[in-house]
């Protein structure tokens, strides 16, 4: 077995078992304790577990989102692979929001050749990515300058979130739950994301595979308002089939 299978495996197990010992998973992927002691550093580097005293456990919670770039590098492999399939789903003539982040970022990458394309956002690194397209009239909200993330939030934004409206939204999160479905951890951002959902006619939400499973402080929104998750194809099989079950259209890449 290949490390980065057996890694995902790994996850699988834990997550299905809450809990594991280092020599439980040995046990259980017939390799040697160092191995699975190596596997699970890099695991928790990546923010899908947290070891403990000879073992492991499921890190479900996400008390803060870290600055833009401390994230920018971080699973960069897949945030390009995610932004190029929520590309993918746009077209020429629509009107959409792109929310702030480092995947969402991706996703105006890949747009800067479209015609006939209205981009709103709030997040100042979109929109000079877009600076540039013939094609594209970009939108942006206003607000509070945030230096971390080069994002914009505040009443002048959701202001302006409440008076448009979109074909699409493409949000970026730290944590999106197969039961709790869109949770934060600041609750001064919670507002802006509801008005981009309430602004759209249907909701994407972009994540990497270490924001899904996770929880937050603040509930953004429940999974019946999600249309369609585009993640990582790491994301375990039985997590995916919750997501599906509760009406989320998952799109592996």
């Amino acid at each position: 077995m290949l490390a980065a299978e057996r890694k995902m495996r790994i996850v699988e197990y834990v997550r299905q078992h809450r809990v594991a010992s280092v020599a439980d998973l040995a046990v259980e992927f017939e390799v040697h304790e160092a191995t699975i002691r190596r596997d699970l550093a890099e695991l928790e580097q990546e923010g899908h577990l947290k070891r403990t005293h000879g073992g492991v456990i499921v890190e479900q919670m996400t008390h803060n989102e870290p600055s833009f770039n401390e994230r920018s590098n971080v699973r960069l492999d897949e945030k390009i692979r995610i932004g190029k399939m929520a590309a993918s789903l746009v077209e020429d003539g629509e009107h959409i929001i792109i929310d702030s982040g480092t995947t969402t970022l991706q996703i105006a990458k890949n747009l800067v050749h479209r015609s006939n394309l209205t981009v709103v956002t709030n997040d100042i690194n979109v929109a000079a990515e877009l600076r540039d397209a013939p094609g594209v009239k970009v939108t942006v909200t206003g607000g509070e300058l945030y230096p971390s993330s080069y994002m914009l939030n505040g009443m002048f934004t959701d202001q302006v979130l409440r008076s448009i409206h979109v074909s699409k939204v493409f949000l970026g999160t730290p944590a999106i739950h197969p039961k709790y479905g869109l949770t934060h951890p600041e609750a001064q951002l919670v507002l802006a994301k509801q008005g981009m959902i309430n602004a759209a006619q249907e909701v994407i939400v972009v994540a990497d595979v270490s924001k899904v499973g996770k929880l937050s402080l603040h509930t953004v929104a429940p999974n019946s308002a999600i249309h369609t998750l585009i993640t990582g194809n790491e994301i375990p099989e039985y997590e995916k089939k919750l997501f599906q079950d509760s009406g989320v259209n998952v799109l592996l890449v």
